[in-house]
């Protein structure tokens, strides 16, 4: 294939010099496997056996896919590395879904967190927002550890909120699902933003690339994403490695200082604190942090969050009280309000100006599109 032939976009190829350039660097070990790389190559075939398939980046018998070509190594999909230790995208045969698989000690809690929250009775339930657990098994190179397999999800905030009534829905799944974790007993204690993602199929009908998120599968092509006012999708919680469950009647107290968010005020080593209002506190704290202050138009959410970031874990609701609060927030909202774009505190008066005008006619085609049908 070439520049001139190919179905690939000129920008991939380069000179013959470069080509020669890039095999020498290649020789060399850029683009190598990294060691924990290394592993998961290690892993490939059990993994195989087990329905999941590797990039071939980490197939035993790769060979960079540019060597001998005039591709540019940076637009072929089998030099991007891993970004993560102990996690790796894989495709499940059986239907060509997209999976996370994740090494886990066996040593903790995480798992046996992870399967209660993933067990049957209460996967079906809709209020549940705990990613599912839909494999284990033994980790091939260290019978220590555990391989979790989940469904790939991409970062919450990726792509960015557009409109007031993307936010309110974050503020709705975030709510129950934390109300229905704690009315199973089980504490997150890490709820912090890097551990809320989202199921990201509804606006990329046609995928993207795992780790190139902002790219096709073949990680070349632009891929835009569409509207989740428009595409709702669904957010769960991540990440149940310091998570605590309590038995009916158990006090909800423990100890440390672990987690994201080191703002809590309770957090100690020596005094304990009730783990529900903690995560009463880091969850208000994404709210007011990643929207409040990012964000004008939401002041109507304000009381709420505040009231979620009392310093005083007593003054704070519970996950249940909380869910009430919001869904009388919800009720007094008028709908077209709903779909109003989200301004930025930062953004400048002609930006301001050039941004309401593309929303009011973005606004206008969906109007116009629906009285058409």
């Amino acid at each position: 294939m070439n520049a001139r032939t190919g179905s690939l976009p000129s920008y991939v190829f380069c000179s013959p010099k470069q080509s020669r350039i890039y095999a020498e660097r290649t020789e060399k070990g850029s683009w190598a496997l990294l060691p924990t790389e290394v592993e998961w190559r290690n892993r490939q075939v059990y993994l195989e056996e087990r329905g999941y398939m590797l990039r071939p980046r980490y197939h035993q018998s790769w060979s960079p896919s540019w060597l001998g070509t005039n591709l540019d190594p940076d637009f072929c999909e089998d030099s991007i590395l891993s970004m993560y230790d102990h996690v790796l995208d894989a495709t499940r045969s059986c239907d060509g879904c997209l999976v996370l698989i994740k090494v886990v000690d066996n040593g903790g809690d995480e798992i046996e967190t992870a399967r209660y929250l993933s067990s049957p009775e209460l996967v079906r339930n809709p209020a549940n927002h705990c990613v599912p657990i839909m494999d284990f098994f033994l980790d091939p190179l260290n019978s220590s550890q555990t391989l979790m397999v989940m469904p790939y999800l991409r970062p919450f905030d990726d792509p960015e909120f557009g409109t007031i009534g993307e936010v309110v829905d974050f503020l709705k799944q975030t709510l129950e699902g934390l109300f229905f974790m704690h009315s199973h007993g089980v504490a997150h204690r890490d709820c912090a933003a890097g551990n809320i993602m989202m199921d990201g199929r509804p606006l990329y009908p046609h995928g993207h690339h795992p780790v190139r998120l902002d790219y096709a599968p073949d990680a070349i092509h632009d891929v835009h994403p569409l509207s989740r006012i428009d595409n709702p999708v669904k957010y769960y919680f991540i990440d149940f490695g310091i998570s605590s469950r309590f038995r009916d009647g158990e006090a909800p107290y423990v100890l440390g200082t672990e987690g994201r968010d080191k703002d809590p005020p309770e957090l100690s080593l020596h005094t304990p604190y009730n783990a529900f209002m903690l995560d009463m506190y880091v969850l208000g704290n994404v709210y007011q942090k990643e929207f409040l202050d990012k964000y004008h138009g939401l002041e109507f959410l304000q009381p709420l969050v505040s009231s979620m970031l009392q310093d005083q874990p007593e003054g704070r609701p519970t996950a249940e009280a909380a869910n009430m609060a919001f869904q009388k927030i919800r009720l007094s909202l008028n709908d077209s309000i709903l779909r109003w774009r989200l301004r930025s505190r930062f953004e400048s008066a002609p930006e301001r100006v050039v941004y309401d005008t593309l929303a009011v006619a973005k606004e206008g085609i969906y109007h116009l599109k629906r009285l058409l049908k």
